[in-house]
């Protein structure tokens, strides 16, 4: 395992999700629950980036470059084409909530594996942070969408993602 490539990853993963909570924010300034939600989490994300790069300076490690995120990309593509801008809400709502639920998840297993206890509290940290976060965009989903319908629709991101999974390489170095 690569410290700094993990380091690298994670930085550019929180400026993505700061990023796509302000995307959400600029193209759905009318729903007013999610822009209030949304609004301290682009604070937080934003933060949790700089921490990532308190952690690289403090270990003497230098950012990396950005690279492709193969599975996020994957899910992308199955997002709904067309369509009205509320039936883009949903996607983006359940997009951005697999990503933060396998973010908590891989937070949570480098907090109880890695050796450096300094390490570990940082990543659990983050683990809860992350779980707040994939609960909030399923809730603004139930907010905006009827259940069944946002039920419907996370079964058949688990089940894409699945599919997705099988064709990845399995790597150490990253979030997703």
């Amino acid at each position: 395992m690569d410290l700094a490539e993990i380091l690298t990853d994670h930085a550019y993963c929180e400026q993505k999700a700061a990023t796509s909570c302000i995307s959400l924010i600029q193209g759905y300034p009318d729903k007013t629950e999610m822009v209030k939600e949304l609004a301290p989490i682009v604070t937080e994300e934003w933060g949790h980036f700089r921490l990532v790069l308190l952690e690289l300076e403090r270990r003497n490690l230098k950012l990396g470059y950005q690279r492709k995120d193969e599975y996020v990309n994957e899910l992308l593509k199955f997002e709904k084409k067309g369509g009205g801008r509320e039936e883009r809400l949903l996607e983006r709502l359940l997009v951005c909530a697999l990503i933060e639920a396998r973010s908590c998840e891989r937070f949570r297993l480098l907090s109880l594996n890695l050796t450096e206890d300094d390490l570990k509290e940082f990543y659990h940290k983050f683990m809860v942070s992350e779980a707040g976060h994939y609960r909030l965009f399923i809730d603004l989903a139930k907010t905006y969408f009827p259940e069944d319908q946002v039920k419907a629709r996370w079964q058949a991101y688990l089940e894409k993602e699945a599919e997705i999974l099988q064709g990845l390489e399995l790597r150490g170095d990253r979030m997703h």
